[in-house]
């Protein structure tokens, strides 16, 4: 089998002989929605992640508490002072809840790119080079 390199020209011309059928279209407009959903959703996760961080620095600074201080917890906009017992397993909670949301998320991504790229299967299956769905 002898292959060659196509020009410019050829390359153009045979993406013009590709028609775009409706699903096509709707593969394409989907492949674009899942690419924003995913932007949106790596950057929340980038976020969480960053407020993952926050709780794990903050109790590492509460282990070197006095038993006896009143921790200052913000609940809201509002700050209240809370023995150092409460304020931990306060932490604890936000962090767990934090650490099931960065799950939630990677789930979800996870998802959105298996179905990307299962649209770019199809769409480079049916266009070739004459379709760019690189992200």
């Amino acid at each position: 089998m002898n292959r060659r390199m196509l020009t410019k020209e050829e390359e153009a011309t045979a993406g013009d002989e590709i028609e775009v059928r409706r699903e096509d279209q709707d593969k394409i407009n989907k492949f674009s929605r899942l690419h924003q959903r995913e932007l949106n959703l790596e950057e929340e996760l980038k976020l969480k992640n960053k407020e993952k961080e926050e709780l794990e620095d903050i109790s590492t600074e509460l282990e070197l508490a006095d038993e006896d201080d009143k921790i200052p917890y913000k609940i809201g906009d509002a700050f209240f002072h809370v023995q150092l017992p409460q304020a931990q397993e306060m932490l604890l909670s936000s962090t767990s809840q934090v650490e099931e949301d960065v799950s939630v998320l990677e789930d979800k991504l996870g998802t959105v790119k298996d179905e990307m790229t299962q649209l770019k299967v199809e769409l480079y299956a049916r266009f070739g080079r004459s379709i760019n769905l690189e992200t």
